[in-house]
């Protein structure tokens, strides 16, 4: 039975009668219409329609988001006491996504086939990470997969919340940044025309500032504008394609976010947020601290942090105190340092990871807040130089020929 899990899977769609007599349907993926047929009997099920599913147009894109969920939804049925293979079967036919559902009935499909959850899993390494798989594993092992699960939703929905706050943070100023710049272009090449053909009939020298304004005007107007954009898209395309390939630039961006005023402490703030729910989460799964370690670092979502844990890992297989390693990367407040050492004293490490993962948290999003309140009159304020500032470079030959025929 293993190797039918191999075996390519279609969706089916089914109705049918149960044992009661019940108009049942649902949805089932399976490598051909007699498998479905098989599963439906060993089921109880007397199948009246058999169907392929139609491949929509567009099956949309997983996000951690929907992992998140989905975890979250397999830990609360496992807790009420539904069946794994049942659970699967609820959350892959009611996601509203077919790319999900696609992703859940296969994991239910190797469940079948004897494959267990943490290995079924692995099979999708894009979407679940070792240290998904590593906790799965743990609970598995110890009989208590459903309080597993529980932890490794909480974990998920931590860990996406203070990413989209961070994400909130950068992206606010850089799409005001884009308004002010689409605002620029549309006066350049629409609004400031007109004004130049005004101007032609004055028959006098215009102000520098407006002759300025009127140059930038025609080379946005002509092929000059078409350049810039061109570049400017290929330059957008070419940074982010050298990111995905080279480590180096990666590393380095990633050593420069946190040097940067303002937004370098609050991802500092967010990745020893990470860092200590992770391991919070790893640790009172039972994993043992040494292997818990690489996980987190895997976790941490910086470079420098990752490096700086798997340091520490080094050091604490060689019997260094946790506390200790962390002392020496730098990268730590004090604070931090000495709450670990009160839990590794006190034989609490887990809970002491928790309590500094939620002050970081609380941290972040009072960072976020605060960023965002004081950065929205800055952005006023350059919104209105912009736009200001063309207005006035129009107006100023309007005032000097008034001024000259009084």
């Amino acid at each position: 039975m293993a190797d039918t899990a191999t075996v390519k899977q279609i969706p089916f769609l089914w109705e049918g009668k149960d044992r009661r007599g019940n108009r049942v349907k649902g949805k089932t993926l399976a490598a051909s219409e007699t498998a479905v047929r098989s599963e439906l009997r060993r089921q109880g099920v007397l199948p009246s329609r058999i169907r392929k599913q139609r491949k929509p147009v567009s099956e949309g894109t997983i996000t951690t988001t929907d992992i998140a969920l989905f975890s979250r939804q397999l830990a609360t049925m496992m807790t009420s006491g539904v069946p794994l293979v049942q659970a699967f079967e609820i959350i892959g036919n009611g996601h509203e996504k077919p790319a999900m559902q696609k992703l859940v009935l296969s994991i239910k499909a190797s469940v079948e086939g004897g494959t267990s959850l943490a290995e079924s899993l692995a099979k999708h390494p894009l979407y679940f990470d070792d240290l998904f798989v590593n906790l799965v594993e743990a609970g598995e092992q110890a009989g208590a997969l459903e309080t597993l699960l529980d932890k490794i939703a909480t974990y998920k929905e931590k860990t996406e919340a203070i990413k989209k706050k961070i994400q909130k943070a950068l992206f606010y100023p850089m799409a005001v940044l884009v308004v002010a710049l689409l605002v620029t272009a549309i006066l350049l090449i629409f609004v400031i025309p007109q004004f130049e053909s005004m101007f032609q009939g004055f028959g006098a020298d215009l102000p520098t500032f407006t002759k300025m304004v009127i140059t930038a005007s025609e080379f946005v107007r002509g092929s000059g504008g078409l350049a810039l954009a061109v570049g400017g898209g290929a330059a957008v395309w070419g940074f982010l394609f050298a990111k995905k390939r080279s480590k180096r630039l990666r590393v380095f961006l990633d050593v420069a976010s946190l040097r940067m005023p303002i937004f370098g402490a609050i991802l500092r703030k967010a990745a020893i947020a990470r860092y200590a729910r992770t391991l919070s989460t790893m640790f009172s799964a039972g994993v043992p601290l040494v292997e818990a370690l690489e996980s987190v670092a895997g976790a941490s979502g910086n470079h420098v942090y990752e490096s700086a844990i798997l340091r520490m890992r080094d050091e604490v297989a060689t019997g260094q105190r946790l506390f200790r390693s962390m002392e020496s990367t730098e990268l730590f407040p004090n604070m931090v340092v000495q709450m670990m050492a009160i839990g590794e004293e006190s034989g609490s490490i887990d809970q002491m990871a928790a309590k500094v993962a939620d002050f970081y948290e609380e941290d972040v999003d009072n960072a976020v807040d605060s960023l965002s309140s004081l950065l929205e009159p800055l952005i006023m304020a350059i919104l209105g130089v912009l736009v200001g500032g063309l207005v006035v470079a129009m107006y100023l030959p309007i005032f000097k020929m008034a001024s000259v025929v009084s």
